[in-house]
């Protein structure tokens, strides 16, 4: 019985993708936990701070680079802040 179907759908996903690494799915695990976090719904409102100390990311470098990676390899989809009073958009592709 599969438990967490968005978990196995992206290790799937990413089995034969060797650009992935572990900061990579470092991120997008703390995505998942926010989807799950959000009932379930596939539009998440993020911020940086909040999901960089869920993935264990001491760089805001490290953050930017793997966020831009999902993005460009197709994993997410990435809205971000126009000012610093809003969240940013995420939306996990393949859900």
């Amino acid at each position: 019985m599969e438990l967490f179907p968005p978990l196995t759908t992206f290790f799937k996903s990413i089995a034969e993708d060797n650009r992935i690494s572990s900061t990579h799915i470092s991120l997008y695990a703390a995505l998942l936990q926010e989807y799950n976090a959000n009932g379930g719904k596939n539009c998440l409102r993020i911020t940086r701070t909040q999901i960089m100390r869920a993935a264990k990311f001491s760089s805001l470098k490290t953050y930017d680079k793997c966020l831009k990676d999902l993005r460009d390899f197709k994993y997410i989809t990435y809205k971000p802040a126009v000012n610093a009073s809003t969240k940013s958009e995420v939306s996990l592709k393949g859900l």
